[in-house]
């Protein structure tokens, strides 16, 4: 499937239908209710003193919009931008205020719908290991899909720097 024809697929949203994609050769889904928009990979501009996960920030038809590389947040190994690599434009409400970011990955696969009877809960791994990012994990052929709450992804410190730089392009 083209990118452009999932994009077209995200313009008919319905709440159980989620956009899959690569990162690091793992197959992960958001819901396509948080998703603005997909752009191809471009350039970026590097901010200082920001975690190393904040790839950086673009303007949006005039709007800074902070991209977080999340290969990098989860731990995971960045594979080297291509023509593949998108960047995920999403609205999350962060502390009851909504914020737009970018999340970029290595590839999109598709829009899928995963009915909720299809979806369990986040698996527990252990008090020291967080997974209250995960929503769900989809039960899909013989296998499981990792539904991402790209609002729970980031600390309340690091919340605060996505914010602080998108209200940055409020002013």
């Amino acid at each position: 499937m083209s990118l452009e024809e999932i994009i077209d697929e995200l313009s008919v949203t319905e709440q159980d239908q989620h956009l899959t994609f690569d990162l690091s050769s793992e197959e992960l889904a958001v819901p396509v209710m948080n998703i603005r928009e997909i752009i191809r990979y471009g350039k970026l501009t590097k901010m200082p003193m920001v975690p190393n996960f904040i790839e950086g920030v673009i303007n949006l038809r005039g709007n800074v919009v902070p991209v977080i590389n999340l290969a990098a947040k989860f731990g995971l190994d960045s594979q080297k931008a291509d023509k593949r690599t998108c960047i995920i434009i999403m609205e999350v409400d962060i502390a009851d205020e909504p914020v737009v970011m970018g999340i970029v990955v290595d590839k999109v696969l598709q829009v899928i719908e995963i009915p909720d009877d299809n979806i369990e809960p986040a698996p527990t791994l252990g008090a020291n290991i967080q997974t209250n990012f995960i929503k769900g994990m989809a039960r899909i052929d013989d296998g499981f899909i990792i539904i991402l709450d790209i609002s729970q992804v980031l600390s309340a410190a690091e919340i605060a720097i996505v914010s602080d730089m998108h209200k940055g392009s409020s002013s």
